[in-house]
Order: C-alpha cells, then sequence, then structure tokens
C-alpha cells in the first residue's frame, strides 16, 4: 500500500470501520451484506419464534436454542427494507456479541438467505458512502468489492447497542 492510501481505519472517524478478515455474507432482499465470521457462532433453520410484547418492529421475539433464549432481530425490517414471505433460505445467524458487562451474549439475526464465507483484503473495502437515509449508514463500517458485486459490512456490535434497551434479556434472574 502507498503512503497516498492510508488503511480503510485511517480514513473514517466517528465509528467502526471495516476490517481485512473472513465474513459471513447474506442476503436481504436482492442485496448483500457481511458480518465478521468470527462474531458467528452457527446458522440455523428458522424456527418458531415466541414474540414478545412492546418490542419495535424489527425485534421479532425470543427463541429457545437448546435452552438459551435467544433474541431475534430483522435485519430487513430494521433497515427499512420491504416485508418479504419467509422461504426456504430464511434463516436465522446466531452471533457472539461481547456485552457491556464484559461476557459475550447470543443474538440471533433473521437474513433472506446465507451466501458464502469470503476474505475481504484491505484493497477489497472501501467507507460507508452516504444513504441519503435510504439505509442508516451508522449500522454499515464498510462497502467490500466482490466479483459479484458489491457487499455492505454491517456494525453488530452498534445495532446491539442501540436495541440493547428494548430487547429481552436472555439471561435468568439473578437472586439478589
Amino acid at each position: 500500500m502507498s503512503e497516498a492510501t492510508p488503511p480503510l481505519a485511517a480514513r473514517q472517524n466517528g465509528h467502526a470501520v471495516a476490517e481485512p478478515g473472513k465474513y459471513l455474507t447474506f442476503k436481504l432482499g436482492h442485496e448483500s451484506y457481511g458480518i465478521p465470521v468470527l462474531k458467528v457462532r452457527e446458522i440455523i433453520r428458522l424456527c418458531p419464534i415466541t414474540l414478545v410484547a412492546n418490542m419495535p418492529a424489527h425485534v421479532k421475539g425470543v427463541i429457545n436454542l437448546r435452552g438459551k433464549v435467544i433474541p431475534l432481530v430483522d435485519l430487513r425490517t430494521k433497515f427499512g427494507l420491504p416485508v418479504t414471505l419467509d422461504n426456504e433460505r430464511t434463516c436465522i445467524v446466531v452471533t457472539q456479541i461481547a456485552s457491556a458487562s464484559g461476557g459475550a451474549r447470543l443474538y440471533g439475526i433473521i437474513v433472506d438467505g446465507v451466501e458464502e464465507v469470503a476474505h475481504f483484503t484491505d484493497a477489497d473495502l472501501e467507507p460507508t458512502p452516504d444513504f441519503g437515509g435510504a439505509i442508516d449508514a451508522q449500522f454499515i463500517t464498510g462497502m467490500a468489492k466482490a466479483s459479484a458485486g458489491v457487499k455492505m459490512l454491517v456494525d453488530l456490535d452498534r445495532i446491539w447497542a442501540a436495541d440493547c434497551a428494548a430487547l429481552p434479556d436472555p439471561r435468568p434472574p439473578q437472586p439478589e
């Protein structure tokens, strides 16, 4: 890399930026997105969802995954994309995100389909452009150029932080 082209992290201020590495890519509608593969715990089929009252529209509820209660967010709804019917490719990506208390919490994201694990180098990454309100760019860490187009890289930590107060706490209550 030449001195004239600083790394992506040095070119963007204010929020997290995409870093080179492996990303799980998935579809929301006709667009492709990616999340760091190290945040992915597993991918499961869509299963029965327990609704939780008074949640924002994009918080779909919770699931029971082998005895653990996991909150679910529908990224399509979160990003203001048109609603579509679930199909055989619709699935839940279970992610593990660091919590404010220092531990890790599991969250699920509903996606229209998983594509692949892709490796993006610094040369593949570009800063997030201004979307003009179509998608809240604060949740996008950057763009990755791929042979099949462009993938938007999602900032899961920022999504969970923004929704933290609204999401049900999957941990059992602690005795006082």
